[in-house]
């Protein structure tokens, strides 16, 4: 299955010549290459696929989306789910305070 994860920027920075990010979904971190959202700032929300940010997108639809696969999740969707940290009994990440 292909899927696209949304998680937030909590760290930025250089490798190899490439944008690099630690990206939070809900607690999981991973990293993933940036270099195609160059304007990414700590704290967006991007879409992650095999490592890669595909797009930034708002808070309201990384926490829309959040909810829909903790949904899949809950009706014994793919293992792969949770790898991500995404699990029927997580809740709702609360954004970053001052953000």
């Amino acid at each position: 299955m292909c899927l696209g994860v949304p998680g937030r920027i909590i760290d930025l920075y250089e490798r190899n010549g490439l944008l690099m990010g630690m990206i939070d979904f809900g607690g999981a971190r991973r990293e993933a290459c940036l270099a195609y959202v160059p304007e990414a700032k700590i704290g967006d929300y991007t879409v992650i696929h095999v490592g890669f940010a595909l797009h930034l997108i708002s808070e309201e639809e990384a926490m829309e989306t959040l909810e829909l696969l903790r949904q899949v999740a809950a009706a014994g969707g793919d293992d792969a789910l949770a790898e991500l940290g995404v699990t029927p009994e997580q809740p709702t990440p609360t954004p970053p305070e001052g953000a």
